[in-house]
């Protein structure tokens, strides 16, 4: 399986996080996107467990009953893998070289690149130019991950009758996605410097995009903290002697006692706004690339009611909730209320979604 394998075949992107399975198939409506068919189901606790798949069966059948939901068009997926089995790395190769000539030679030396032996994982490689300060070489992004994270993905899609045409690495969705929101987003303007702040479940990560809305525009700055949504299920289940899936279905629908929001969402919302604000603060004083125009928040604890403001008492500046759906027309059959909900945890799901259309070719 290729990582970075891009075919003409529409794709349906389907993020498998610790907490749900998340489908997003998107299309065209004259220039603009069209959000075609989504889907949200959730999975119980362990099923995934430090970005790989515990129980492949349960997530199978989560994929599968998504699948259902959603009835996608599409007969392939796009999924990513991301954790400690994935590496990527930029090295230098001499350039001129075929890709099957990169291949051969990646085949032979690739322990010494990645520090795991070749035949373990599935690798695939981008050339991105020659180098600066050696013309005659190439920058190539070597990207590796363990074959047993890939092979989990791509059994829980096939339970669902899809083929698996794409294996991404999480990061590079998550950016297709932030650099398809910050250009169609009329307050960005181009050569600003913006901030995507992903709050998941057990982390959260600060990615700057800088040279927004321009054809050079990449991810400049990352920076991951431990803390994520998982801290205020915790908290749900101690106060309230919830299980695990009990806690997260109240957390999002509703349904705790009076006392919850004074109690135990406020100090929660509270901490967030301060981890966001000690990540932000930790970028002025460490990189040297431009002031933050705009922050935007992702996650699903980004649509918890009054935590942007939270945040931005913090942080201050323009702080909002990441929507990469918020230009997009959407299909009928779609709740849009749900998804407008939904959509900052969406953002990896989309960014797997945009491999259908080849303006995001890597």
């Amino acid at each position: 399986m290729s990582l970075f394998n891009l075919k003409p075949d529409p794709v349906v992107g389907i993020d498998i996080s610790t907490t749900a399975v998340k489908v997003i198939e998107l299309g065209r409506s004259g220039k603009s996107y069209r959000v075609e068919s989504y889907a949200l189901e959730p999975l119980p606790e362990k099923a995934v467990v430090d970005k790989n798949i515990a129980e492949v069966e349960i997530v199978g059948e989560a994929v599968t009953r998504s699948i259902r939901q959603a009835k996608p068009k599409a007969k392939y997926a796009a999924v990513a893998v991301a954790g400690p089995g994935v590496i990527d790395k930029r090295i230098t190769m001499d350039g001129g070289l075929s890709d099957d000539d990169m291949r051969s030679t990646i085949q032979v030396d690739g322990e010494s690149y990645l520090g795991m032996p070749v035949d373990e994982v599935n690798l695939d490689f981008l050339v991105l130019g020659p180098n600066e300060k050696e013309i005659e070489r190439s920058d190539v992004l070597l990207v590796a991950a363990r074959k047993e994270m890939v092979e989990s993905r791509v059994t829980a899609v096939e339970m669902s009758n899809l083929k698996t045409r794409v294996v991404d690495v999480e990061k590079y969705a998550l950016e297709n996605a932030f650099v398809m929101m910050t250009q169609s987003d009329p307050e960005i303007n181009e050569g600003e410097t913006v901030a995507l702040v992903e709050v998941g479940a057990t982390t959260t990560t600060m990615y700057v995009l800088g040279n927004a809305k321009t054809p050079s525009a990449h991810i400049v700055f990352t920076r991951e903290e431990m803390f994520g949504g998982n801290r205020l299920t915790d908290s749900i289940q101690a106060m309230y002697s919830m299980s695990y899936d009990e806690a997260n279905y109240a957390k999002k629908h509703g349904g705790l006692p009076d006392g919850y929001d004074n109690d135990v969402l406020e100090p929660f919302k509270l901490e967030m706004a301060q981890q966001i604000n000690r990540m932000v603060q930790f970028y002025y004083s460490s990189s040297t690339f431009g002031k933050l125009s705009h922050i935007m928040v992702a996650g699903g604890c980004a649509s918890i009611d009054g935590v942007i403001e939270h945040i931005a008492s913090k942080v201050g500046g323009h702080v909002t909730i990441a929507n990469p759906f918020a230009t997009m027309s959407i299909d009928s059959k779609i709740n849009k209320k749900a998804l407008m909900e939904d959509a900052p945890a969406l953002m990896i799901a989309c960014g797997l979604a945009l491999r259908t259309f080849d303006e995001y070719p890597y």
